[in-house]
């Protein structure tokens, strides 16, 4: 089984995290080992366990900041 619930993720992407809405969309910094790093407009860099959460990918952001 695979543990990785946001494996189609890379850097560049905007997501939003489903239990912190509040936090804004973030843009994917990395995806490496299961571990996504996101930099969240209202709260900073966050790094997301991916077994544990699934990143909401937002689309029609790109070139936003």
């Amino acid at each position: 089984m695979d543990d990785n619930l946001n494996a189609h993720l890379e850097p560049g992407m905007y997501v939003l995290h489903p239990a912190r809405p509040d936090w804004g969309v973030g843009q994917v910094q990395s995806n490496i080992g299961g571990k996504v790093t996101v930099n969240f407009p209202e709260e900073g860099k966050v790094v997301v366990n991916s077994a544990r959460v699934m990143l909401e990918l937002v689309s029609g952001q790109e070139g936003t900041t």
